[in-house]
């Protein structure tokens, strides 16, 4: 346990000392800058063999702080996001393991906190804890270790409770607004892949969260038509607000185009980048429209759209894409 906490606090006193971060590209110049200067943490061929810290803390700037569970631990490896405002933090997503003495979270959350407190000269920074969804997956299982945390908003795990949270009168329409102090994060509803699916887009630093609806992976659809409908109405917000990055909710892609790892793997030396860039929400609904209705495993460069059909399902390899070789190695 001492070691993760000695890396975290590593990883944010390098990123408090240095002011440099890579530039934002044309159309972005007023976002807050942060960079992805660093490698992912890939698991081992045997777990119980790894050594790695449970949470990889990386910060892209001093306050966003992207953390994710070790593929040792649980093989998705979800991430979660941590967003610092001045008067209160938002953490998006609370990973895969319920039991902190295998998944630390509040403790990792607690002492970053703790920390940039202690820089501003305040005693605590209160928090908001939010999800991408509350049905049953990979990225809300560490919700508990927060229930009894002083100073904390959990926003309702199911639909009836998030609606009136977020106060969506019309779901899937509508906007809401989480304001951390001087950071203002737009909430989006984005059902497809889950029929509570929720986005968060964060003003500040033109980040988009979308967790399993849009990330570089098997994106299981679970509703074609609310899926499209949901990539339409991001397209449109996508014109009109500067957007850096999409970051989503774990990584299943090679970094070989179109190649994903098999499911339930530990070990992934070769991963995709976490973050696509914003044309991928128009590559996606470019692929969705065409198989509303269908059975149908599109293989895209960055990620796979798996309509009607298992999570494992191969579809045909696609004339636009370089030939894998060789594919069954890198899977």
């Amino acid at each position: 346990m001492r070691r993760y906490r000695t890396l975290a606090w590593l990883v944010m006193a390098m990123v408090l000392a240095s002011p440099g971060h890579a530039q934002a590209p044309a159309g972005l110049a007023n976002v807050v800058p942060g960079a992805f200067k660093f490698k992912w943490i890939h698991g081992s061929v045997a777990a119980a063999r790894n050594r790695d810290p449970r949470i990889q803390v990386a910060p892209y700037n001093q306050d966003t702080i992207v953390m994710r569970e070790n593929i040792a631990v649980y093989w998705e490896a979800p991430f979660t996001y941590l967003l610092i405002g001045q008067e209160r933090a938002l953490l998006i997503d609370t990973g895969a393991t319920p039991q902190a003495s295998y998944y630390p979270l509040r403790a990792t959350v607690d002492g970053i906190l703790r920390r940039i407190a202690s820089l501003r000269g305040v005693q605590q920074i209160p928090l908001v804890v939010a999800h991408t969804s509350g049905e049953d997956i990979a990225q809300n299982q560490g919700v508990n270790q927060f229930r009894d945390r002083p100073q904390t908003t959990l926003v309702p795990l199911d639909l009836a409770g998030m609606k009136p949270h977020y106060a969506f009168a019309q779901w899937p329409q509508g906007e809401a607004t989480i304001d951390l102090g001087g950071r203002a994060i737009t909430v989006l509803p984005a059902p497809g892949t889950h029929k509570d699916g929720v986005a968060f887009y964060d003003r500040q630093t033109g980040l988009l969260f979308t967790g399993d609806l849009l990330f570089p992976g098997r994106i299981q659809i679970s509703n074609d038509a609310d899926y499209v409908a949901t990539l339409e109405r991001l397209n449109a917000f996508a014109q009109n607000h500067p957007l850096q990055w999409v970051l989503g909710g774990h990584i299943d892609m090679t970094a070989v185009a179109g190649v994903c790892y098999l499911r339930h793997t530990n070990f992934k030396p070769n991963e995709h980048f976490l973050q696509l860039d914003a044309d991928a929400i128009g590559e996606a609904l470019k692929h969705a429209r065409p198989i509303v209705g269908k059975p149908a495993a599109i293989i895209r460069a960055d990620f796979l759209l798996l309509n009607r059909v298992s999570p494992d399902e191969e579809g045909p390899w696609p004339a636009d894409l370089p030939p894998a070789t060789p594919r069954a190695v890198l899977r």
